[in-house]
């Protein structure tokens, strides 16, 4: 073969991102079980970001994150990091089963329907994802938001009477059990929904707009990589570090600007869940946005970014690459 058909081959390799795995491909019951297990541990290791996040948005006065880890270090020691993460942890399992459930189906579906109308694969995997992950979102929120309310009730004691917090006006509460109990005798069914609009609001969007982000970066990252592929020495598709690189870096580009547009939404939907009102009356959104603003102005809607950003990122890149690589465990026929 001669020097210049070799070069022409060479220029005409491309470099194929990784084939889906749709919901029909998936033994479902493996799926479950291996998503609780792997979900739960990523969760564990994200959870004092969380916490940070949330005593950071719903502190009248704004303190730096190291401050306020120290504080807590200090006051409370090492379990306060981890305050309300049994009720999260037994709420998410059944919430995350509900969001995987309906992302899978969705895309699924959509993307067929939108091939069968002539568009691209591109086209429609870019849409089915923006869809699924808004329906994802919004049926994962009638589980998530009363587990919310419940643990971020819990994530915030401790703080009420320690020097260097501002004083959050919130019950005490034994475990979780004892929180929903007490939240339910006070407010009916209805307090374990408090900010469940603005929830939907933050997270339904956000969700739409970082899976179809994904979807786009993912696709840009692989066709850079065939651009930049010589003598097709580089078959990137069949390597999991590389698979596993794509996706992290995709993942976290996505995340870093939807917790940047999200976050004002975030830090109001924390405070309604969380904090009560002066005459025991539920807070609402307005009145929310105006304490906000009267503390520390605009700025007020964006304490615990820090946290959020980081905790979005870095958890947008595990569970993604956690995510995939469960779904390639649990297909039919490896």
């Amino acid at each position: 073969m001669s020097v210049g058909v070799a070069e022409k081959e060479s220029r005409e390799i491309e470099i194929q991102s990784p084939a889906e795995v749709d919901w029909h491909m998936l033994d479902k019951s493996r799926f479950f079980i291996l998503g609780a297990a792997l979900f739960s541990g990523v969760s564990s290791a994200l959870y004092p970001a969380v916490v940070l996040k949330t005593r950071q948005q719903v502190n009248v006065s704004p303190i730096p994150c190291k401050t306020m880890a120290f504080l807590m270090l200090r006051q409370e020691g090492p379990r306060a990091f981890y305050r309300g993460f049994g009720t999260s942890l037994m709420g998410t399992i059944p919430a995350r089963a509900l969001y995987m459930t309906a992302l899978e189906i969705t895309k699924t579906n959509v993307a067929k329907a939108i091939v069968s109308l002539g568009l691209s694969d591109k086209s429609a995997s870019t849409t089915a994802n923006v869809v699924a992950g808004l329906t994802a979102s919004m049926a994962a929120q009638l589980v998530w938001t009363p587990v919310d309310v419940v643990s971020q009730r819990l994530m915030v004691q401790g703080a009420c009477t320690k020097r260097g917090f501002s004083r959050f006006p919130t019950s005490n509460y034994s475990n979780g059990f004892d929180a929903f109990k007490k939240i339910v005798s006070s407010d009916g069914l209805r307090g374990l929904y408090r900010g469940f609009g603005m929830s939907t609001l933050t997270y339904a969007p956000s969700s739409a707009v970082w899976w179809g982000s994904y979807s786009i970066t993912y696709r840009v990252i692989w066709d850079g990589i065939g651009n930049n592929c010589e003598n097709g020495k580089i078959l990137m598709p069949n390597n999991p570090l590389c698979m596993v690189g794509v996706q992290g870096v995709s993942a976290a580009l996505a995340s870093g600007v939807s917790a940047l547009v999200t976050m004002p939404l975030d830090t109001i939907k924390t405070r309604l869940q969380v904090l009560d009102f002066e005459g025991g009356g539920r807070g609402t959104v307005s009145q929310t946005v105006r304490d906000l603003v009267k503390e520390g102005g605009f700025a007020a809607c964006y304490r615990g970014l820090g946290p959020r950003w980081a905790s979005m990122s870095f958890s947008a890149a595990t569970m993604v690459t956690t995510y995939e690589f469960l779904k390639r465990l649990s297909t039919k026929n490896q």
